[in-house]
């Protein structure tokens, strides 16, 4: 039998439809995987012990004749920023060591009730705060690509995970770029959607604005699929959109075989010059635009001028955010308790418990945040970037007026050595400057695989839509992703380096 690992969540699921195999042989074979090549990578924070018997549980229902959902038996990876009942939740903090949530996040409870099995916990940056996932309290993750480079943040281990093929299908959280950022660097997909248009119920709070969870797939369709799952209206969300959504798989479908390029109108951003970027990067994107425009697709320069202010905008909300939500990680409710003596006041405890529990890169950013609301610079500060974040939306009205998506490059940079950024924070911080805007305006965002740099590591191009048009995403990615995998000869993952759990 061909190795399981290496299909893609549609092909494997179209598998276990048939017959052809059962969801335990899928479930063993990328436990398996995690156990040969996890200890390289540090992908997975938990290995979820119970897997096997939910995938036996799919698989006798099966054979019962119950009708199952698409992806029933397809295991899943999901971001330890989601609370789960059977495995830990920490969001990478040893705050929430060993924690145990009375209730799965919404996703996770539909990922389940549609039959996939969730085979265990991924790494991540400390409450979702890094580019680089060098700031999990449980060490880092490595790139499959190159193990001395990050594999970007804060959701480096879903993409690390779903690279390596540990994985078909993840689940993480986007603030600023957390899904597509480590797509980019790990030559996979990361879709981050329209803001309310996926559940955010019992997913560990960052900056509740500006949060979104999203899919971590290896092609578009298969993003699609985990789309479509976890989507929808949710009554305990209430920023959940309370709308119906046309199925994203059937769009990618639609795009992959359909003629979407001609006439598209793909925005350009001005602003955003190549100068800036590494030339590999930028030779990758423009071959892109290029071949998208040979397909019928007109490349059309578009001004969003407020775009350059948004990385200062947003290093002051999502701060200010943050220090309310993290707020509740006070020793009395739950999580670490540290009491520094006998006797210790409440304040106390919460101070030592704080201090031990949180990274440093956390507390950078709650006392950033509680300066930025505190009296006297509250409006100097948190009121000013509110308002950068308004003309940020306009420069996005304007746009989507002349054209139907947006292209950027989804980062100015390849996967960045371990160490380089770390004593350097604003270094790291530009590092979400194509992202982030798309989380200002709440607009739904893709990456997908662009090809391979000057130094032989992965890039992705992004393309932005209207609120509300994941769809049209979906559709025109795929149409790219078609376009460039008959141009590579396959899925650029299988140029990938081998691990050394590899045959």
């Amino acid at each position: 039998m061909a190795d399981l690992t290496r299909l893609t969540a549609a092909s494997l699921a179209e598998k276990l439809a048939a017959g052809e195999v059962s969801s335990v042989e899928a479930t063993q074979a990328h436990l398996d995987r995690i156990a040969a090549v996890d200890g390289e990578l540090g992908a997975f924070l938990h290995v979820n012990e119970h897997a096997l018997t939910a995938a036996a549980d799919i698989d006798r229902r099966r054979a019962a004749g119950e009708s199952l959902g698409a992806l029933a038996g397809v295991p899943l990876a999901i971001k330890d920023v989601l609370v789960t009942t059977d495995m830990p939740s920490t969001s990478g903090s040893r705050i929430l060591e060993g924690y145990m949530s009375p209730f799965d996040a919404t996703v996770v409870a539909r990922a389940r009730a549609a039959g996939l099995v969730a085979i265990g916990k991924t790494n991540m940056d400390e409450f979702a705060m890094g580019s680089s996932t060098e700031h999990s309290a449980f060490g880092p993750t490595r790139n499959p690509w190159d193990q001395t480079r990050v594999p970007g943040g804060s959701g480096g281990g879903s993409a690390a995970a779903v690279a390596a093929f540990e994985a078909p299908l993840a689940l993480g959280s986007d603030t600023g770029g957390s899904i597509r950022q480590p797509a980019h660097v790990t030559g996979t997909v990361g879709m981050k959607p329209t803001y309310g248009g996926v559940s955010r119920y019992g997913s560990i709070a960052l900056a509740s604005s500006l949060d979104q969870i999203g899919p971590a797939t290896r092609t578009v369709l298969d993003a699609g699929l985990l789309h479509d799952v976890i989507g929808g209206h949710d009554a305990l969300d209430a920023t959940s959109l309370a709308e119906s959504w046309p199925s994203f798989a059937q769009a990618a479908r639609e795009g992959a075989r359909g003629d979407v390029l001609k006439g598209l109108r793909i925005g350009v951003v001005r602003e955003l010059p190549d100068s800036g970027m590494q030339p590999g990067v930028a030779a990758s994107f423009r071959a892109s635009l290029a071949a998208m425009e040979a397909q019928g697709a007109e490349i059309v320069e578009i001004s969003a001028p407020h775009f350059e202010h948004g990385v200062a905008a947003y290093y002051v909300l999502m701060p200010a955010e943050a220090s309310s939500n993290l707020a509740r990680f006070d020793s009395v409710r739950f999580g670490m308790r540290v009491t520094p003596h006998a006797g210790a006041t409440v304040e106390e405890v919460m101070s030592a418990t704080r201090a031990a529990g949180l990274g440093e890169e956390v507390k950078r950013r709650i006392i950033l945040g509680t300066y930025a609301l505190s009296a006297g610079y509250y409006d100097a500060y948190y009121g000013s970037a509110q308002r950068v974040r308004t003309l940020i939306q306009r420069d996005f009205t304007d746009a989507f007026a002349q054209v139907d998506v947006i292209a950027t490059p989804t980062a100015a940079s390849t996967a960045f050595r371990f160490g380089e950024m770390v004593d350097d924070p604003l270094a790291m911080y530009l590092n979400d400057a194509t992202t982030l805007p798309a989380n200002l305006a709440g607009v739904p965002a893709i990456s997908i695989p662009s090809g391979l740099s000057d130094d032989g590591l992965p890039v992705g191009i992004q393309f932005i839509a209207p609120a509300r048009q994941d769809a049209k995403l979906y559709s025109v990615s795929a149409a790219l992703e078609a376009l460039l995998q008959d141009k590579w000869g396959g899925a650029l993952l299988d140029r990938a380096p081998r691990l050394g759990g590899d045959a």
